[in-house]
């Protein structure tokens, strides 16, 4: 095994020292409010940002809660480059509020608009609500552009775990013309492959916040159905080609059952003719984007994922360095 960031081998031996039970002996209800507790332990304060809203859409069956950020020193007359940004959590826990200081900070570094989307959660809402109600809000981000003052032509998704999941779907969506296109993918310890067959599951088991035992107890809220796991919607490493996706970037991490999966799908992608840049953390765990206040180095992180999306929305746009 790799060995671990020692800010995250102290965060670890705190979780082993609270006796905090794993969230696959939880309910989901009992997760949410778990996760939910973490946050003011593991997460830095939010900084400031031009603007922030909240607004609710339509989706295919009902409402959708998103939240608006514009970075800080843009005005609401600047018309901005704009990223989707999907959370993570599983597809059962996570919201807006748990990975709004990811919003503000990306809005920020990246000089843009942030639209966070809400989006329904597992076991009562299972594949695929949440992915129609991620197509809901990218088609209403698109076809609202002039008012919000986004450039429809750049458009980007992102997500982490579980959102970048419903990221790459969208991409491939988008790609099709199911969906508006995306000019660019943030793919941050992604879920890509719901069999869970890859050999980072047998390796991961234990000592860490999300192990193969934490992912099987995710997928099987979020699709309870094996036979549709393989599925490209749900499984988007199972889709026949890649070719002509959105450029990508792949974050990993060594001490996460995601990583090899993760790891396949940018070697896919750049198999199939995409331009990808991957960034592998060997000594760093699942989820780090939302532990800023005890792992030092998610600001680092946070600052390259920002500068990933300003170099693809000028290069898209054509300009020069």
């Amino acid at each position: 095994m790799p060995a671990v960031h020692p800010d995250t081998q102290a965060l670890l031996t705190l979780i082993r020292e609270s006796g905090r039970p794993p969230y696959e002996v939880l309910s989901p209800l009992a997760a949410r409010r778990a996760y939910a507790a973490g946050r003011a332990l593991l997460q830095p304060a939010p900084v400031e940002v031009a603007e922030l809203r909240d607004v609710t859409i339509m989706g295919k069956t009902g409402e959708v809660p998103l939240r608006l950020y514009r970075g800080v020193d843009t005005s609401a007359a600047n018309v901005l480059p704009c990223l989707l940004y999907l959370h993570g959590g599983g597809w059962v826990f996570g919201d807006i509020d748990s990975h709004d200081g990811v919003c503000r900070r990306l809005a920020n570094d990246a000089r843009c608009c942030v639209v966070a989307v809400d989006y329904r959660l597992a076991p009562e809402h299972p594949f695929p609500d949440a992915i129609e109600d991620c197509m809901a809000a990218l088609a209403w981000v698109a076809g609202n552009a002039g008012a919000l003052h986004i450039d429809a032509a750049q458009i980007a998704v992102a997500g982490d775990s579980a959102g970048g999941n419903l990221a790459a779907v969208l991409a491939l969506m988008g790609r099709d013309g199911t969906v508006p296109p995306s000019v660019f993918q943030a793919l941050l310890y992604p879920v890509v492959d719901l069999t869970m067959s890859a050999e980072s599951y047998e390796r991961i088991t234990e000592g860490v916040p999300v192990t193969a035992k934490t992912m099987r107890y995710f997928v099987d809220h979020y699709l309870p159905d094996v036979a549709q796991r393989t599925d490209w919607r749900a499984s988007p490493l199972r889709a026949p080609n890649l070719h002509g996706a959105p450029p990508a970037l792949v974050l990993t991490c060594g001490h996460d059952p995601l990583c090899d999966e993760a790891r396949q799908y940018a070697w896919r992608l750049e198999r199939d003719g995409v331009r990808v840049a991957t960034l592998h953390l060997s000594d760093q765990v699942h989820g780090i984007l939302t532990m800023g206040k005890v792992i030092g180095a998610t600001d680092g992180i946070l600052a390259f994922i920002a500068a990933a999306l300003r170099d693809a929305w000028r290069t898209a746009a054509g300009a020069a360095p």
